[in-house]
């Protein structure tokens, strides 16, 4: 039988403990963001922009952590199976949330029942771009530039199951069109053969781009947006050239692992939209073509279902897969 000095000291112990030993606060520790594409694109960006705020938000280090490949499902299927503890985050977008997983026989993770979709940030539509070398300023143009070549015409996108990929089988399959896909590991790598010559054509984020069409390095025929945009007023839509279809945006949020706790996703939703309202923010997204939004965390949820219910059907008539 314990004495009664040892009850008081046990007592005084537990006293000690914030909410003992089970639950302390979070977070206690760093936190990483899984980016699903290599370093430089939009992606990767937008969760470096994110970094500085929320280490300041949540109080501990924030890690951003590349993992591409296999269609962004490698860094994604590497959050689905994290405990789900808050610790480990996704900078969820649409090649590996709403694209790939229907390019496989058998994804290893589910889009929806496998994560917690936490934050809306913004979203950024694609481009169709050229080298100035080709002869060809709009859509029409293009098309016809495509159909006179006796060899395939290549066409890059940021890689397997990105968005650029799935419109441009989209664009292909729509027109008959001889073309074939060379995904790249990003956009940057991707620009060195585009601006170079050895790649004539691309489908591909347009944050990525901005700074060359400025600069008339490459030639925007068409952005997959609804509107123009602010930064590129003279490109036009792809439903002002007659191919509404080819309207396609990239969502990108943050997700975790399925089962997090409640607390823990209100405080990431409450820090991450904070850092997006932030004018300075805001301004740096729409300088690199992100369009904000406000959504609640259950708005959000049921976004990116609605996005999954839109885009399967899409890619699996594309005929596009994953080795």
């Amino acid at each position: 039988m314990l004495s009664r000095r040892s009850l008081i000291a046990t007592a005084a112990a537990a006293a000690l403990l914030p909410l003992g030993a089970h639950a302390q606060a979070w977070p206690q520790k760093p936190i990483r963001i899984v980016v699903t594409f290599a370093p430089g694109g939009s992606s990767d960006i937008v969760a470096r922009l994110l970094q500085p705020g929320l280490q300041e938000k949540l109080g501990q280090p924030v890690i951003v952590d590349n993992k591409p490949g296999a269609g962004s499902t490698i860094g994604a299927n590497e959050v689905a199976k994290a405990p789900a503890d808050g610790y480990t985050l996704l900078l969820s977008n649409t090649a590996p949330i709403s694209i790939s997983p229907f390019m496989l026989d058998k994804s290893p993770y589910d889009p929806i029942k496998s994560f917690t979709h936490i934050a809306y940030i913004g979203s950024v539509p694609n481009v169709f771009v050229v080298n100035p070398s080709v002869p060809a300023k709009t859509m029409p143009e293009l098309i016809k530039w495509i159909q006179a070549q006796k060899t395939p015409v290549n066409y890059g996108s940021g890689g397997v199951g990105s968005i650029g990929h799935i419109v441009g089988e989209m664009f292909k399959a729509q027109h008959k069109l001889n073309m074939e896909h060379v995904p790249y590991k990003g956009s940057t790598p991707m620009h060195t053969d585009l601006l170079g010559g050895t790649l004539q054509f691309a489908v591909d984020t347009y944050t990525n781009n901005v700074p060359f069409m400025k600069d008339g390095k490459l030639v925007g025929v068409a952005v997959t947006s609804r509107t123009r945009m602010g930064l590129t007023p003279n490109v036009p839509t792809v439903i002002e050239a007659g191919y509404p279809k080819l309207v396609a945006e990239n969502f990108l949020g943050v997700s975790a692992p399925a089962g997090v706790p409640k607390d823990v996703v209100d405080k990431v939703h409450k820090a991450v939209a904070e850092i997006v309202a932030r004018p300075e923010v805001v301004k740096r997204l729409e300088d690199l073509g992100v369009a904000t939004g406000k959504m609640s965390q259950p708005e959000f949820a049921d976004f990116v279902a609605k996005q999954v219910a839109e885009w399967g059907p899409a890619v699996k008539a594309s005929g596009a897969r994953l080795n």
